[in-house]
């Protein structure tokens, strides 16, 4: 990149994109569309890739690239489940951040990519990010994994779009198809790692994969970011691991269980909601640890299919949101007035209950939003209840 187009670059990095494009034809010397990009790059890792953001040089792929590549807390996150090692290859490397914080594990680093343009920009990134030791590989998945002498490491995020760009869940779907690649993924390497669809639905995957030893199911302040699958050809029984990630920098919440585990674990059911409810966060939704859950945090559930818990004091490090329970109401007009008196908006969830969170609202006339949250349920005994709860701070 010449040194006027950097220039210009770092004078504008904190601009409006969009109206920096409108003033393209007072910048005749400026290749205005590379500027753009990489102004819009930044100004994405500022939030997304704060390493990135922050080491002077690095170049910014297109957006599309960049709304798809890891952010730099998963990033992380997947980098402390492998052992450190010789050699690792990421098949997939794309903008390079699973990449480049994998092989901070590694002596070597093998970065496949099709794309040239990535590649470029790899050989650029990797040396400013503190990769010293990389060999890049402008090549396709398959045919390269075919060609691979043994690794310590492989990683994997297949392509999760089809032809016409529309998105995919389905593994076969996924560019590689690793459902036929999966025997020599496992002879080619001690450890392989999958980045898949958090849509991906978890039997599926079971059924799927061989060589299964962990499942993570990975969110990021609430919301599932992704499904990571740790194949290794001696693997058993494979652990699942619900992790919520947090922004703020606080510790992640974790809980750990196998199928076997939630079989057997022991769940209590409430016969009314008491002092405090609790609602899991989206990993433990998306892997159905419920009684592993009530069990380890001494909780009793609602009923089988509410996934809300309840206990008479509050429990520290649960794994999700937790509301301190103000009144519980049956759907009586005489005691929903009562409830409702003082309350003129509110937020609505529903969990097992014949109406949605918008036919609710328009009967219960409560504009959206505050400091109350009401839970619309099913108790074990059938009953439809609705808890108002404040939230609580443990």
């Amino acid at each position: 990149m010449d040194s006027t187009l950097q220039n210009f670059i770092l004078q504008h990095c904190e601009d409006n994109v969009r109206q920096l494009a409108l003033t393209a034809s007072r910048y005749p010397d400026i290749d205005m569309p590379a500027a753009l990009v990489q102004i819009s790059g930044w100004q994405t890792a500022r939030q997304k890739l704060p390493l990135w953001a922050a080491t002077p040089g690095i170049l910014y792929p297109p957006h599309l690239n960049m709304e798809q590549c890891s952010s730099q807390l998963t990033a992380s996150y997947k980098a402390s489940l492998v052992s450190p090692g010789a050699t690792m290859t990421d098949l997939t490397a794309g903008f390079g951040v699973d990449a480049t914080l994998l092989s901070r594990q590694f002596q070597h680093l093998n970065y496949v990519e099709q794309d040239a343009q990535l590649c470029t920009l790899a050989q650029n990134n990797l040396p400013l990010l503190g990769v010293p030791h990389f060999t890049i590989h402008q090549a396709d998945a398959a045919e390269t994994l075919r060609q691979l002498p043994h690794q310590d490491l492989i990683y994997i995020d297949p392509a999760r779009r089809d032809q016409h760009g529309s998105k995919v869940v389905a593994i076969s779907d996924c560019t590689p198809d690793i459902t036929t690649l999966q025997d020599l993924l496992l002879q080619k390497a001690d450890t392989v790692l999958v980045k898949l669809s958090p849509m991906l639905d978890l039997r599926t995957l079971l059924r799927t994969l061989q060589g299964l030893a962990e499942i993570h199911i990975v969110s990021v302040d609430g919301e599932c970011k992704e499904l990571l699958a740790k194949m290794q050809s001696t693997a058993t029984e494979p652990t699942l691991f619900c992790v919520n990630l947090k922004t703020n920098g606080q510790a992640p919440d974790r809980l750990q269980f196998t199928l076997q585990s939630e079989q057997t674990a022991i769940c209590h059911y409430a016969e009314v909601p008491a002092g405090y409810l609790y609602e899991p966060n989206a990993s433990i939704m998306k892997a159905g640890c419920f009684k592993t859950l009530a069990q380890t945090f001494s909780l009793e559930k609602l009923s089988p299919n509410s996934h809300l818990y309840t206990s008479s004091t509050p429990i520290d490090h649960f794994p999700g949101r937790i509301f301190k329970i103000e009144t519980v109401s049956s759907f009586n007009k005489k005691e929903l007035k009562q409830t409702l008196q003082h309350i003129h908006k509110a937020n609505i969830t529903v969990r097992n209950f014949p109406l949605t969170v918008a036919e609710l609202r328009k009967r219960l006339k409560l504009a959206e939003g505050g400091t109350d949250y009401l839970f619309a349920t099913t108790l074990n005994d059938g009953r439809h209840v609705l808890i108002h709860t404040t939230t609580c701070a443990v």
